[in-house]
Order: structure tokens, then sequence, then C-alpha cells
């Protein structure tokens, strides 16, 4: 088969016309249909929402300040005691024994009394027996105290570390909590500091009652900020009469803390890094789409506060087909919201 010179030099022409159509059909640059909307301004109710663990609003470990033998424990762990209730009854024998002596320095006080305004005794031996008198009564009082162990104040008993019969060592006899009042701490960033005050009303939730809230109030604002986690502390007081939360359970807590003027943008504009926490929008810049990093606030239902950006009022952010961008795309806006 013979081919032909015009054959072979149109060969190298046809292959060079190809070459320069695909380049040609590579330099044409894609366009992005996108839609947009308008950054703007709002005034919205600024509210920290935190996680925390209950506790007793008072504890209390029932211990007298005496040793000895344990005669008797009036309750178990989980029983609910009354404030000035006897929980404990210690030996009575040192107890008895000083009653005895204080009922007779008493009438050996009278005695000299009577004497002293006689003349028959010196003031000095009066005052050696009142002096004496006036000890024992106050080592009774504290024996009287200390053998008869009472509540201090109503709650239910978390822990019981001895039986009847034993010698206390040191270790508190029972553990008492205070239930029916219940507190918390919470860890909030110092940027609120200016805006948290005593009083302040907040919201107790837990996953057990997920449709109950429990109000609380802030009863103390810790005045230091934590250098290592720019944190201050808060205490709440939450009222239990229901007793349905109980120490050691896991709460969340909302506070409303202020109203304030910020930036927001629909929450769905906003795009994650890969292989990062870093946060990012789309912005419209002439028929180019310009990335701009952004730090997530709160969220207010479909829209989310941008704070920590180069954003201002006004600017135009892509909100529909900005995943298939990067920055400098070319975009066409297919429609404004």
């Amino acid at each position: 088969m013979k081919i032909s010179k015009l054959s072979l030099f149109a060969l190298p022409a046809f292959l060079l016309a190809g070459c320069a159509g695909q380049e040609k059909t590579e330099a044409v640059e894609l366009i992005q249909q996108v839609e947009t909307s308008a950054v703007v301004r709002a005034t919205v109710d600024r509210t920290v929402e935190l996680s925390t663990t209950l506790q007793g609003y008072l504890t209390q470990n029932v211990a007298p300040s005496i040793t000895g033998r344990i005669e008797h424990i009036y309750t178990e762990v989980g029983t609910n005691v009354s404030q000035g209730q006897i929980l404990v009854k210690m030996d009575q024998n040192q107890l008895n024994t000083t009653k005895l002596t204080a009922a007779n320095l008493a009438v050996e006080l009278q005695r000299m009394s009577t004497l002293r305004e006689t003349g028959a005794v010196s003031q000095q031996a009066y005052d050696q027996i009142k002096l004496n008198y006036d000890q024992t009564v106050e080592s009774l009082e504290f024996l009287e105290k200390n053998s008869n162990v009472k509540a201090p104040f109503a709650g239910v008993i978390s822990a019981k570390n001895y039986e009847d019969g034993e010698l206390y060592s040191g270790q508190p006899i029972l553990v008492l909590n205070q239930i029916n009042v219940l507190k918390a701490l919470i860890a909030v960033s110092e940027a609120y500091f200016p805006y948290v005050r005593k009083g302040m009303n907040v919201d107790v939730t837990s996953e057990l009652y997920p449709d109950q809230v429990f109000p609380a109030t802030v009863e103390i604002v810790y005045p230091t900020i934590d250098p290592a986690t720019h944190t201050f502390q808060l205490k709440l007081k939450i009222n239990n009469p229901s007793l349905k939360l109980r120490p050691g359970m896991y709460v969340s807590t909302s506070m409303s803390v202020d109203k304030v003027e910020t930036l927001v943008v629909p929450y769905t504009s906003v795009l994650k890094m890969t292989g990062s926490n870093d946060r990012y929008v789309f912005v419209a810049d002439g028929n180019s789409a310009k990335r701009v990093f952004v730090k997530m606030g709160q969220r207010y239902n479909d829209l989310v506060e941008v704070i920590d950006t180069e954003l201002r009022d006004g600017d135009r952010i892509v909100t529909s087909g900005q995943a298939k961008l990067v920055d400098g795309s070319k975009i066409n806006i297919v429609k404004e919201h």
C-alpha cells in the first residue's frame, strides 16, 4: 500500500491542530454557579452553656471531738434526717461523771458564797471554787455536745463507717449531705466576666429529665481569673424541693449574660478545613470567591455568630455551591438572598 506525500505532510498538521484544540479546551476556566447572602449585624442574647457536676449544698462529716466507744448509731445510709436529730450516741461514762462533779461543785459554790458573805472564808477561796465550777460546766457542755452528736442540718446520710460498739478513732462516723438545696461550680471564659453578676438566673437541665428545667441562681462570682485556663468560677445555688436532682449528677447549665450586637451568617455557609479545626467562608469578591477564615461563636437556629474575622457588615458570602470552590475560583451569582 502506498501513502502519498500529501498525506504524510497533512498528518503532522492534523496532529498539531488537535493538540492546539486540546490546549484551548484546557485553558477554559470553569465558572461555578453560586448563591449568596449578606453578612448582617444582629442583636442577640449572649448565652453561656456549660456542663458541671452537682454537689450537696452542705456536706458534713459527722464525728465527735472526743475518742471512745460508739454506743449507738441511730441512722443508716440513705436515711433522711432532720436538723437537731441525734445521730450518734457515744459512751456516756465521762459525761455522767462530769455531771456529778458539776452538781457537787454547784452545792459547794453555794455554800462558799454564804460563808463569804459572813466573812468566814476568803475571797481567794471563793474564787477558786468558782473557777473550778465554771471550768466543769464548760467541760459538761462540750461532753453533752460530743457524747450525743446531732445533725447540724436536714439532709441524707451518704456514708457510714462504723457499727455499734466500735472504737471511734478519727475517721468520720457518718457523712451528711444536704440535698434539698444543691450547689455547682462552673468555669466560665474570661470574655464573659464583665457580664456576669451575683443573683443572675441560670437554667439547669439533666438528661434524666429532658422536659424539665431546674432554676438556679449565681450565688458567688469568684473575683480572680485562672491564668492557665483564662476562666473564672461561678457558684450556683439550686433549690431542689422535689429531690429529683442528687449530688454527683452531671447536668447542663444555660445562662443569658447580655444582649449584644454581633455578625451572623447562615450556619451552612461555614466550612471546615480538612485536617484541622479551622473554619472559613467564601466571600463574593467581584466575579471571584475569596476565602475568609472565621471563628464561630454561638449558634442561633440556622444562623451562627462569627468573631475574630475580616468579615464586615454587608459582605456577601456564598451560601450555595461553596463546597466546590477554592480560593480565587470564578463564580457567577445566580441568586442573592
